[in-house]
């Protein structure tokens, strides 16, 4: 075909390796040795005793086999997971830094949360991802036999996974959350309305970083009942709660709208509907935040973005986008003056205003 590139067979060189395409076809190898060394609770064995340990000791402390146990733990000294310590012919392990403050359970800064969600949840439906590509819809019904025609209701199959889920996103916006919070200066927004506010964690981050806020957490009935009894104190004294469905009921009036990791579960015009309640509730001169994994106007990446991107094919109805399609989303449901600003981090944030 004229103006196509030549696709013959390429000239592979005689000592080519193709070490690249081997690390892709092996990475799910590294995902479940990091999976099973946090369910087993390797690390956290690690970082009670104090001190270097065996593997016999590792073993019988965890409930595993030596022999399996000593592979897991060579595996996560090669991955740099591990520090190893050769005394008097013995092999010792202890944590690095980063498995002590991001794969320990009792670590503020823990990501064991979510990795268990990745384990047991996100990794069954990745196993149906040919099948969603396929077919262009998401695999709970194949993966979990839950009919997923409303999508919270088949995330939130039971309290168990409701928990698991908030975990998730206490384990995110504990790492990102300042980052998108600040990544505007927020101060003259006093009232804010956090729309699918889930556990509380960012709302915590907002209250930190703009004393003179309060916090709203909008969100379905089981999960306030869930977040009041998990995950949010008495203490947090400038944060409440208000029951609803976002997408049925009436919206409360406030100064700023976040809707952070929301717009990625909907397809455009689910997004246009709400963001348009979302105008309409909002105050003269208010804005909206969206908290959201932007993708490259070009294409070209961020590639965890795009990863994220398929998993919203396997898991909801929605997608990754980038910062000029939110604003095509935005500037449809009648916000003006949209910025972008992005974090170095996983999420990045987009702010719009409602005219005063």
């Amino acid at each position: 075909m004229a103006g196509c590139p030549e696709t013959g067979s390429a000239v592979v060189p005689a000592d080519a390796y193709p070490r690249k395409i081997l690390e892709y076809l092996e990475g799910f190898l590294i995902s479940k040795t990091v999976f099973t060394s946090c369910e087993l609770g390797v690390f956290d064995v690690l970082m009670s005793s104090g001190c270097p340990l065996s593997a016999e000791e590792i073993s019988q402390k965890v409930g595993a086999s030596l022999d399996g146990t000593e592979r897991l733990l060579a595996a996560c000294s090669g991955l740099q997971l591990l520090h190893t310590h050769h005394r008097s012919g013995r092999v010792l392990y202890s944590n690095t830094e980063q498995a002590s403050v991001y794969l320990t359970r009792s670590s503020p800064s823990s990501l064991y949360h979510s990795i268990q969600y990745s384990s047991r949840t996100i990794y069954l439906c990745w196993h149906y991802l040919t099948d969603a590509v396929r077919e262009g819809r998401n695999q709970y019904e194949k993966a979990f036999g839950v009919r997923s025609t409303d999508l919270f209701q088949a995330l939130y199959r039971s309290e168990e996974e409701m928990v698991k889920f908030m975990q998730l996103m206490n384990s995110i916006w504990n790492i990102c959350g300042r980052d998108v919070v600040t990544a505007f200066d927020l101060s003259a927004f006093k009232v804010i309305c956090d729309l699918g506010g889930c556990s509380g964690a960012l709302a915590k981050q907002c209250t930190s970083a703009y004393p003179g806020c309060t916090v709203t957490i909008f969100d379905l009935p089981k999960v306030v009942h869930t977040s009041r009894k998990h995950f949010v104190t008495e203490d947090d004294r400038r944060i409440s709660f208000h029951e609803g469905d976002f997408f049925k009921d009436p919206l409360l009036e406030a100064d700023l709208y976040i809707l952070a990791r929301i717009l990625h579960d909907w397809t455009d015009e689910r997004c246009v509907e709400l963001l348009s309640k979302v105008y309409k509730a909002c105050k003269p001169g208010g804005a909206v935040l969206l908290v959201e994994a932007l993708l490259h106007e070009d294409g070209s990446g961020p590639l965890t973005a795009q990863l994220y991107s398929l998993n919203m094919l396997v898991q909801t109805e929605g997608r990754e986008r980038t910062g000029s399609q939110y604003a095509a989303l935005l500037t449809a449901s009648g916000f003006t003056d949209i910025q972008q600003r992005r974090t170095g981090k996983t999420y990045d944030a987009v702010l719009a205003r409602k005219t005063a």
